[in-house]
């Protein structure tokens, strides 16, 4: 296809970014060569520099189209859990729900893209580059801060900090989760069934909310009441 045909055809530009985000899910940035990515795209080395001028601007795009969506459909949820609550704190599994079930269900779909995007996202926070992590940052911006005070609402006995490690954790859990299941054979005694792109969300979403609300260091458990209702 010459430079040319690209301009004409609307769907140069998606077959080009759907080839990087599967090449980089993969091979990883690095090893994902320009000709790979012209290969699977059916395109030449001019379209893609047409579309986005370099390799870095063409990582940030794949990122870019569907990581405003995600962000956008995170805030949503929270906005609508804090109208709900006209006021008062979110409950911790609303907070959970807003932004990793979101990120879950877009992981789940396996028809659109989603599911690839999320591993390759899963994929970049296990193996980050100082130029990925740097652009990450700044997507996050708008977004991050929300749900952290909403957590520092939702816990306020629980140490700022603490929160912070926490919320940490709950991101590297699901970011393994979604990049793969190759360690989990490792110990598995039997042949894991992982047709069902939805099991992960049904699995995951109450190891988070545990961690989330799991008894600070060194501090006993109390006894709970008899009849009491543990928040979520």
């Amino acid at each position: 296809m010459s430079l040319a045909d690209s301009k004409q055809h609307p769907d140069t530009r998606k077959r080009i970014l759907d080839a990087a985000e599967a090449l980089f899910v993969e091979h990883g940035f690095e090893a994902t060569s320009m000709r790979m990515i012209t290969s699977r795209a059916g395109v030449n080395l001019a379209s893609v520099n047409y579309h986005f001028g370099s390799k870095e601007a063409l990582i940030q795009e794949v990122f870019r189209r569907r990581l405003a969506w995600l962000n956008h459909e995170r805030l949503r949820a929270l906005d609508r859990a804090e109208a709900g609550a006209k006021g008062a704190p979110l409950k911790p599994h609303q907070i959970v729900e807003a932004f990793f079930g979101v990120s879950l269900r877009m992981a789940a779909d396996t028809e659109h893209g989603g599911h690839t995007f999320m591993r390759l996202l899963g994929r970049t926070y296990t193996e980050p580059t100082a130029f990925v992590r740097q652009f990450l940052a700044d997507e996050y911006a708008a977004v991050v801060p929300r749900f952290k005070q909403a957590l520092f609402r939702s816990l306020p006995d629980v140490p700022p900090e603490e929160i912070l490690w926490r919320f940490h954790f709950m991101l590297g859990a699901m970011s393994y989760a979604i990049a793969g299941t190759d360690a989990l054979q490792l110990v598995a005694e039997y042949e894991l069934d992982e047709k069902d792109p939805g099991a992960l969300a049904r699995r995951l979403m109450p190891f988070l909310l545990g961690g989330l609300r799991a008894p600070l260091a060194n501090q006993p458990v109390k006894p709970k009441e008899k009849g009491a209702r543990r928040a979520a």
